[in-house]
């Protein structure tokens, strides 16, 4: 299938002499390979098209915030009737109350809420809270994981000096003995431990977290005072509403959410334990759009369609329907996968593939077939993905699989 990419390419050298990079952050899509649009022109249900027209099936989601589809009727007019009542204001609309009484009720450890508008915005006010309440600096994080990107977290060192990360101690996801090391370190100055829902780091196989390690790590919180803190940011209300950690029966003392909150709508939240009041009370974290109106009335058609629908099961459903089946579509054509984390957020490698060439060569392939995927981000599955699509996907991967076999076997073997 031949796909344009010539408007594409012009805009890029137009971004490239008036923006650095063009593009940059985890959104520069071009430095994957030839053929990846960075550009993109619309967006509907669980598609995309680029700025050259080009269709594709999206398992991207918007790098997850599109949870129950573009465009997603009833939620886009809850906040567009806000917009024409009025967005910023001189101070919050009514509907940050509402908001805040929904995720409480909902959140099975929230006993307040306050908002921002990104991910990294609620990563570092959580971090600020737990040292507020605490008194204390040291804050735990997992190696590998991504948190944000601001000096404290930043997955590049390029700008950030030693003394940004001089209270960050880092130990192995899922491995008490190498976290208890890390407590050890942190002695007396433990303010916090920063984990994610799962192993979701980049490039490597997903883990899901082990019942027997957060149980650990809430029992040395309990012990130490430490505030122990769930970044939610990409997995939050994609698996489960009342929080990702639910169904382990472990609950933080303080929450961190974005991405999916708001269904695309920009927003991110910090939820928290009555514990952690006190510290939220007295710390100085705002933004001039963090009161934002539009959004929050999103946030709110979006949690009560969760809370109302089988959506969260629907997701699951079409997951594993996609997961298993291009599994099938690798091994038909002499490929083995790795297809790890949760089926709503699949992260698919390829067995030797160390420098990611397979990987590459694939996801370039099926986007000629129509279909977006990412050769080392988990991908995501949202509401929209009907069974159809995922039929129409498996399709157009099986032959992508079969491209890029035919290359293989031209390949010269030395």
């Amino acid at each position: 299938m031949n796909r344009s990419n010539s408007r594409d390419g012009a805009l890029l050298e137009r971004a490239e002499k008036v923006i650095p990079n063009g593009v940059w952050g985890h959104m520069a899509t071009r430095v994957i390979g030839p053929g990846y649009p960075q550009f993109f022109s619309k967006s509907d249900g669980c598609r995309v098209w680029d700025a050259d027209g080009n269709e594709y099936i999206d398992f991207m989601c918007a790098w997850g915030p599109n949870l129950l589809g573009y465009r997603h009727a009833g939620i886009d007019e809850a906040a567009l009737a806000q917009i024409r009542n009025g967005d910023i204001a001189n101070g919050p609309s009514e509907l940050m109350v509402d908001l805040a009484e929904l995720l409480v009720d909902t959140i099975d450890y929230a006993e307040w809420a306050m908002f921002q508008k990104n991910g990294t915005d609620a990563t570092t006010a959580c971090v600020t809270i737990a040292r507020a309440a605490t008194g204390k600096r040291k804050i735990l994080v997992a190696k590998g994981s991504y948190h944000g990107a601001v000096p404290w977290c930043s997955p590049s060192m390029v700008g950030v000096t030693s003394e940004d990360r001089a209270h960050i101690l880092a130990f192995e996801y899922n491995d008490m003995a190498s976290f208890d090391e890390a407590v050890a370190s942190a002695g007396d100055d433990l303010a916090a431990v920063l984990l994610t829902a799962f192993r979701h780091d980049a490039n490597r196989d997903q883990e899901l977290p082990e019942p027997r390690f957060l149980r650990h790590v809430r029992a040395v919180c309990d012990r130490t005072g430490a505030a122990l803190v769930l970044d939610d940011v990409r997995a939050g209300f994609r698996l489960d509403v009342r929080g990702s950690w639910a169904r382990h029966g472990v609950k933080p003392d303080l929450g961190a959410y974005s991405k999916a909150i708001a269904n695309g709508w920009p927003l991110a939240a910090v939820v928290g334990n009555r514990d952690m009041l006190a510290g939220a009370s007295r710390v100085f974290v705002t933004g001039s759009f963090w009161y934002g109106a539009a959004a929050m009335a999103a946030a709110i058609a979006t949690v009560r369609t969760l809370r109302e629908t089988d959506a969260l099961d629907y997701i699951e459903a079409m997951g594993q329907l996609f997961c298993s089946g291009i599994e099938q579509a690798a091994e038909r054509h002499g490929f083995r996968l790795h297809v790890t984390g949760p089926v709503q957020m699949p992260m698919i490698r390829f067995d030797n593939d160390a420098d990611l060439t397979i990987a590459n060569t694939f996801c370039a392939a099926a986007l000629r077939h129509g279909i977006y995927l990412h050769p080392k981000h988990n991908m995501f599955i949202c509401a929209a993905h009907q069974a159809s699509d995922i039929d129409a996907a498996l399709s157009a991967a099986d032959s992508a699989f079969a491209d890029i076999a035919r290359l293989a076997d031209r390949t010269p073997r030395g």
